[in-house]
């Protein structure tokens, strides 16, 4: 009934999500811990109320994508809109990807990336990134895939890629397309937009889950040349964002200052919660995103995690070699980091009594 391809691969897995009733800190899956604009609130209540409901939503989004094209002063025939950055990222691996085709990208990354390419019975090329997360910048360009995908900030680790880095792979991969993924983009201090403008074969996505408190709306956007675009066109489904999306879009970018506030204050609280990770003995990487990656190196923490479900706390451990002596933390509201760490404090010192006493045992073994 299915493709051999789809019956071997494994699904993405997305964090927990609490069932209806659940009271859980919710700090695995990246969303903005405060509300969106007002606005947003009025333009999702006119669109539920009007007779329009009943009909077919802009098959282009227009007044989500013309309000975007204000904001970033980027034309609008630069630009689609997609149910989520997910989504933009599935088009273009349709777009651009066959059986045997070639997509790179550095590791660890964001995983759904594996997944895309797996339906597309694509060969992945993966690149390990450097000490501090730096760019495998040889690698990639080297690689000559038929798409290179990077993203910065980057998932897991909240690390940005300078720009100029990025700007120099472009140009290395001239006539070849490097998305660059920018889903956090509005939590760092740089960004990838001025690179579109100056290269054919750079796309820029950004999503409205993070930044504008929208995850549950669905929403992103693509910048990129308008050839690009129209090749997107051509796989879009026909009428992808519901009128309440993109009423809310619309109203939600028009109203950035709100987000910006917003933004300063998630920014604020990351930089005092990297402090007091490190603090308890974790390795932090100067994060760019709206989340921490805490590590512990050569200690699995997966059981840190248990327990601060347990306590109510949810966080995201990655049951992989590359990643299993970290969790990723989402930046909450002051309350909710300060119920985190209150948690976190004891599980700490229980896991670093354990590690001295196997190694204390190791020793004894060993003599």
């Amino acid at each position: 009934m299915f493709r051999k391809s789809i019956k071997k691969m494994a699904a993405y897995r997305p964090g927990e999500q609490p069932r209806p009733g659940q009271r859980l800190i919710k700090l695995n899956t990246n969303e903005n811990p405060y509300p969106p604009s007002p606005r947003v609130r009025r333009a999702v209540a006119k669109a539920m109320a009007g007779s329009t409901i009943r009909l077919y939503p802009a098959p282009r989004a227009d007044e989500f994508v013309a309000s975007a094209s204000r904001v970033y002063s980027i034309p609008q025939s630069m630009i689609i809109a997609g149910n989520g950055s997910d989504e933009l990222l599935a088009m273009v691996f349709r777009a651009t990807l066959g059986s045997g085709d070639t997509v790179a990208y550095p590791i660890p990354t964001y995983s759904l990336y594996d997944t895309l390419a797996l339906v597309q019975e694509a060969r992945i090329l993966q690149f390990p990134v450097g000490a501090d997360f730096e760019l495998p910048l040889d690698g990639l360009a080297q690689a000559r895939a038929n798409l290179t995908i990077v993203c910065s900030p980057n998932s897991p680790s909240g690390t940005s890629t300078p720009t100029r880095s990025l700007g120099a792979l472009a140009k290395r991969l001239e006539g070849r397309l490097l998305v660059i993924d920018e889903a956090y983009a509005d939590f760092a201090d740089e960004n990838a937009l001025g690179l579109m403008r100056r290269y054919r074969n750079v796309v820029v996505l950004r999503t409205l889950s993070k930044s504008y408190s929208l995850a549950g709306m669905r929403l992103g956007l693509c910048f990129a040349h308008p050839a690009v675009i129209d090749a997107l066109l051509k796989v879009k489904d026909s009428y992808n964002l519901s009128r309440v999306a993109l009423a809310a879009g619309a109203e939600a970018i028009r109203d950035s200052g709100w987000m910006r506030r917003n933004v300063a204050k998630v920014i604020r609280t990351r930089a005092l919660s990297e402090a007091r990770l490190r603090k308890l003995g974790f390795l932090v990487p100067p994060s760019q995103a709206n989340f921490v990656l805490a590590r512990m190196p050569g200690r699995d923490l997966a059981p840190v995690t248990r327990g601060l479900r347990r306590a109510g706390i949810l966080v995201r451990h990655f049951a992989t070699p590359l990643l299993q002596d970290a969790i990723r933390i989402s930046i909450g509201t002051p309350a909710e980091m300060a119920a985190l760490f209150k948690a976190l404090k004891p599980l700490v010192r229980a896991s670093q009594s354990k590690s001295k006493s196997k190694s204390k045992s190791k020793r004894r073994i060993d003599t």
